[in-house]
């Protein structure tokens, strides 16, 4: 985690600056270096030009002032901690957290584990009732060939 140029605090903005072919600059900001970046212009923050970066960045929903409505978490305070504040707030910054997750784990949905003693046939239930959910969906969003492949599928393990 890298910690703002001007205060030591944690960064929460990220700019990479070209200065030109070959050659850049990082910025690392917090919040609220980041607002007096805007404000001043960046020849006072640290070296460097970055003020489209960093306005195109906040426009974009960085530092949403949105929050939580169970517990008052903001995004912001979310990535200044790692820490979320409830369960509510998945819902709540779901676009905001998509990406985020999408980018640590490279996915956005939990596929859980199972045991390596799980036995064969819970196994196979779990993939049939996994299956026999794809294929209800595929019914209704009108996918007929993938659904035909499921149920073809779903046979194979039945007859298992």
């Amino acid at each position: 985690m890298h910690k703002c140029q001007r205060c030591q605090s944690p960064a929460t903005l990220h700019i990479t600056e070209i200065l030109g072919p070959g050659q850049y600059e990082e910025v690392h900001l917090c919040e609220p270096c980041a607002s007096k970046y805007t404000q001043d212009g960046p020849g006072k923050a640290v070296s460097g030009k970055g003020v489209k970066e960093l306005t195109a960045e906040a426009d974009e929903g960085l530092f949403s002032k949105h929050a939580c409505p169970q517990c008052g978490i903001k995004f912001v305070d979310f990535r200044n901690s790692g820490r979320l504040g409830c369960p509510h707030d998945y819902a709540s910054f779901r676009e905001d957290l998509l990406p985020l997750l999408e980018n640590i784990h490279g996915e956005v949905k939990h596929c859980g584990k199972t045991p390596h003693r799980y036995p064969q046939a819970k196994k196979n239930e779990a993939e049939l009732t996994q299956l026999r959910g794809r294929l209800k969906q595929a019914v209704t969003r009108e996918e007929y060939e993938e659904a035909a492949r499921l149920r073809d599928v779903i046979k194979q393990l039945e007859e298992a």
